[in-house]
C-alpha cells in the first residue's frame, strides 16, 4: 500500500504528538512544549522534548527523533502499517485501500479480532467459573496470582467437543473455523472445538489485538502445548508472544530476552522483567529473529539448563548466522542445569536472574564450546570434524566481513588448542613431522619413508597452486600467522617453490614486521613476485587490483581446501593399497568416499580461481 506525502501530513496534523507518548512516559509541561525523562534511555534528569506544534519529538541525551508513527514504531515495536492505521482511527480518517479486493482483507481481519476478542473473553470467564477450579489450583501452584492472570489473558477451554461451538454460536461458525478455534472435518462432518481441558494462553500482535492461542493441556494427554493453527491473522513462525508487553519493555530496559515457552515468559514478569518473548514453542524462525533484531541488536537467548534447552539454543544460533551483520547478533545465556526461568526465580528471585542475565555467552563463543563439546578429540578424524564444523559454520555468515573474522578467530582457537596434542603427538613413537626451527631459521621436515609416502612427497602440489599460495601470502602476509603451520606442514614438489614457502614461513616465525615490501624483498630473488608469479594459478589473491577482504576470505579458504585435499589424498592411497590386500565392500565404499570428498575439494578450489 503507498500512502501519499500529502495523507501523511494530515494524519500528522490531526494527531497530538503528546497524547500518543503519555501512556509510556509522565509528561511535564514546559511553555509550549512537553518535557519527560527519555523512553529510549534510561536517564534522571529530562531530556526528551515533545513539540505538538511542529509534531516531532527529540531528546538531546540519546538523538532519538521522530514524529507518532516513529514513536509506535520504534517505541512500541509496532510495523508501519499498524501504526499508521492505529493513529487513523483515533483520527478519524480512512485509510486509502489500494483496490477492493485490499479493502476486502483488511475488513476480514477486523472481523477476525473481533470474533477472537469474544473468544479470549469466553476463556477467561470459563477459568473463573465452575469448570475452572483445576485450572485455578494450577496457576496457583505456579504462582501466577489473579493479577497475571488478568494482565497475561489467561483462560481456560473446558473439556467437550462442542461446548465454545454452543456458546459462541452468535459469532458465525464459518468465523470460527476460520480463527482456528473449530476444526472442520475433511470428511464433511460436524465441526468441533479444538481445543479442550486446556490453559489458554491468548497469543497477540504488536497492536495488542489476540490473534491465536496457546493451550497447555492439564492432566494426562498429548501434547503439552498447542498452538493455533496459521489463519488469516495468526502465522506462528512470524509471531512471537508478548511482543505487544515486551516491545515498550526492551525500548526502556536496552535489552530483549528471549525465552522457551509462555510459562517462561510470565515468571520473568512475575520477577519484574517484562522485556521477554518467546517462539510459541517451536525452533527460532528467520521471521522470529527479525523481529527481534528490530527492537535488540543483541537479544539475550535464555533456555532451559537441559538437552532439549542447549539444542534449541544451537538451532538458533545456526539459523541466526547467515543474517549477522555488523550491527545485529545474538547472545546466550544457559540457566543450570534442569532449570527453567520459573525455577531460578523461585530459588533466588530476581537477583539471581539477572546475575545470569549479567554476562551472556556471545554467539561465536557459544557454537565454538558447542563444537568442541561434541565429540571426544582423541583421533585425527574427530580434530578435522571439528575443523570443517568451524569453517562451514563462518561460511555460512553471509556478511564477508563477518564470516572472515569469524573463520580466523575459530581456527586460531583452533591451533591454540591443537598445539599440545602436537607436542604429546611428537613424543610418540611415529611423529609427525612439520619441520622445526634452527638459529632462527625453518628447516624443512626431514622426507618421509616408505613406497606410498615417498610417492605423495614427491607428487606434492601443482607447482602453479603451490605458487599461487606463495604469491597471496607475499600480497596479504597479514594472513602468514594464522595459516604459517598449515603452509609449513603442505608438501611441495618444486624445490624453488618450496624454498619460497620456507621463507616466507621463517619470515612469520622470526617475529619481524610482516608486509609487502619486506616480503617483496625477500622473495625478488626466488622468484615469487617476478616472472615466476605469471605461472601461478589465478586467484583473487594473486591479483594486487583485488578486492583485499574478499582477497583474504579466498586465501585462507585455499589453504583449508588444499591442506584438506593433502589429507585426503594420503588417505586415498592407503584406502587404494588396502582394496587391492582385501577386495571387500566395505574397503571398496572407503575409497569411493575418498575419491568423492578429492572430487569436492577439487570442484571448491576450482571455484575460488573462478571468483573475481
Amino acid at each position: 500500500m503507498t500512502l501519499s506525502p500529502q495523507w501523511l501530513d494530515e494524519l500528522r496534523a490531526r494527531t497530538v504528538l503528546s497524547a500518543v507518548i503519555s501512556p509510556s512516559v509522565k509528561l511535564i509541561r514546559a511553555g509550549r512544549e512537553w518535557k519527560a525523562c527519555c523512553p529510549f534511555h534510561n536517564e534522571k534528569t529530562p531530556s526528551f522534548t515533545i513539540n505538538d506544534d511542529k509534531h516531532f519529538y527529540h531528546c538531546f541525551g540519546c538523538g532519538a527523533h521522530g514524529d507518532a508513527i516513529r514513536f509506535l514504531t520504534d517505541h512500541r515495536g509496532m510495523p508501519f502499517m499498524d501504526a499508521v492505521k492505529e493513529l487513523a482511527a483515533k483520527a478519524g480518517m480512512d485509510v486509502p485501500a489500494p483496490d477492493p479486493k485490499a479493502k476486502e482483507r483488511a475488513d476480514r481481519t477486523a472481523s477476525l479480532t473481533d470474533v477472537m476478542a469474544e473468544v479470549q473473553s469466553w476463556f477467561a470467564d470459563q477459568l473463573n467459573g465452575l469448570e475452572g477450579s483445576q485450572a485455578r489450583d494450577y496457576l496457583k501452584g505456579r504462582g501466577i496470582d489473579p493479577e497475571k492472570v488478568k494482565r497475561f489473558g489467561i483462560g481456560f477451554a473446558p473439556d467437550g467437543r462442542s461446548k465454545l461451538k454452543a456458546a459462541l454460536a452468535k459469532l458465525g461458525e464459518d468465523r470460527l473455523v476460520e480463527t482456528g478455534m473449530l476444526i472442520a472435518p475433511d470428511d464433511g462432518g460436524a465441526t468441533y472445538d479444538r481445543f479442550r481441558g486446556r490453559l489458554m494462553f491468548p497469543i497477540r500482535d504488536p497492536r495488542g489485538r489476540v490473534i491465536g492461542f496457546g493451550g497447555r493441556i492439564l492432566g494426562a494427554g498429548e501434547p503439552k502445548y498447542l498452538n493455533s493453527p496459521d489463519t488469516p491473522l495468526f502465522d506462528k513462525g512470524r509471531t512471537l508472544y508478548n511482543i505487544d508487553r515486551a516491545a515498550p519493555a526492551s525500548r526502556q530496559a536496552r535489552r530483549l530476552i528471549v525465552v522457551e515457552g509462555y510459562m517462561d515468559v510470565i515468571a520473568l514478569d512475575r520477577a519484574g522483567i517484562a522485556e521477554v518473548v518467546a517462539p510459541n514453542g517451536t525452533a527460532v524462525t528467520e521471521a522470529q529473529l527479525e523481529r527481534m533484531w528490530r527492537l535488540d541488536a543483541s537479544p539475550i537467548m535464555c533456555f532451559d539448563g537441559d538437552a532439549a534447552g542447549r539444542k534449541a539454543a544451537i538451532r538458533a544460533a545456526t539459523r541466526a548466522l547467515p543474517h549477522l551483520r555488523p550491527d545485529r547478533t545474538l547472545r546466550f545465556v544457559e540457566l543450570p542445569a534442569g532449570q527453567d526461568p520459573d525455577d531460578v526465580v523461585k530459588s533466588g528471585g530476581r537477583d539471581a536472574m539477572e546475575a545470569l542475565l549479567a554476562s551472556p555467552e556471545p554467539l561465536d563463543a557459544r557454537l565454538w564450546r558447542h563444537e568442541l563439546e561434541a565429540e571426544p578429540l582423541g583421533t585425527p578424524e574427530a580434530w578435522a570434524g571439528l575443523k570443517q564444523r568451524l569453517i562451514d559454520h563462518a561460511a555460512a555468515i553471509q556478511h564477508p566481513d563477518l564470516a572472515r573474522i569469524y573463520r580466523e578467530d575459530w581456527l586460531n582457537r583452533f591451533y591454540e588448542l591443537r598445539r599440545p596434542q602436537g607436542a604429546e603427538r611428537r613424543q610418540s613413537a611415529a611423529p609427525f613431522r612439520r619441520g622445526s626451527f634452527r638459529n632462527g631459521r625453518f628447516v624443512p621436515p626431514v622426507p618421509p619413508v616408505g613406497a606410498d609416502a615417498r610417492t605423495i612427497a614427491s607428487t606434492g602440489i601443482d607447482a602453479p597452486t603451490a605458487r599461487a599460495l606463495i604469491l597471496g601470502f607475499a600480497y596479504y602476509p597479514e594472513e602468514l600467522p594464522a595459516h604459517c603451520e598449515q603452509l609449513a606442514s603442505l608438501p611441495i614438489a618444486d624445490k624453488s617453490t618450496a624454498e619460497m614457502r620456507d621463507e616466507l614461513v621463517n619470515a612469520a616465525f622470526s617475529g619481524a614486521t610482516l608486509d609487502r615490501e619486506a616480503l617483496g624483498t625477500i622473495l625478488a630473488s626466488d622468484g615469487a613476485t617476478g616472472p615466476k608469479a605469471s605461472r601461478a594459478m589465478g586467484f583473487s589473491f594473486t591479483r594486487r587490483d583485488s578486492d583485499p577482504d574478499r582477497a583474504r576470505s579466498d586465501l585462507a579458504a585455499a589453504v583449508e581446501i588444499i591442506a584438506a585435499a593433502e589429507e585426503v589424498e594420503r588417505a586415498l592411497e592407503h584406502a587404494t593399497e588396502r582394496l587391492k590386500r582385501d577386495m571387500t565392500e566395505e574397503a571398496l565404499e572407503e575409497q569411493q568416499r575418498l575419491m568423492a570428498a578429492r572430487r569436492g575439494l577439487t570442484q571448491r578450489l576450482a571455484q575460488l580461481a573462478g571468483t573475481d
